[in-house]
């Protein structure tokens, strides 16, 4: 990618990257059974994913990712909410190095299939199971937000 050492040009390099590189610059760190179960350390995050806060205010905080911002590298986490000057409650944005990837979210099928990038046929399995687990578990959600609609 970039080959200048400068930190001037490592900048303006980061700052001016189209998306799709930025994308891996929104990786954060797996958990230790993830690192031992995957084979990497780390993983671009995505929206789904559950992740622990490690810095800051909220540090110890484990939720899902609510939002992933590629223009301002930024990923928003359930649960970590600041109160703004005229009362509002939103969530706070965090940098993805600040978080560590304690669950994966493999109901996309191409991120499954870059995690299973060099790994044995029988992880390759346990992942394909874990993932079609996962879309059950996001259709009964939608299924039981579709009554709760009816029923209102």
């Amino acid at each position: 990618m970039l080959k200048s050492k400068q930190p001037r040009k490592q900048r303006k390099f980061a700052f001016n990257a189209p998306l799709h590189i930025r994308r891996k610059f929104l990786s954060a760190h797996l958990s230790d059974e993830l690192i031992t179960k995957y084979k990497k350390r780390s993983f671009p995050i995505a929206k789904g994913d559950t992740v622990k806060v490690i810095r800051g205010d909220f540090k110890g905080h484990v939720g899902k990712v609510a939002e992933v911002d590629l223009k301002r590298s930024m990923v928003k986490v359930e649960g970590v909410l600041i109160t703004k000057a005229d009362g509002k409650r939103v969530m706070r944005p965090l940098h993805p190095s600040n978080l560590i990837i304690t669950k994966l979210n493999l109901t996309d099928p191409v991120r499954r299939k870059k995690l299973e990038r060099g790994l044995s046929e029988e992880v390759r399995k346990e992942i394909e199971k874990e993932g079609e687990e996962q879309l059950k578990e996001v259709e009964e959600v939608k299924e039981e937000v579709k009554e709760d609609e009816q029923t209102s």
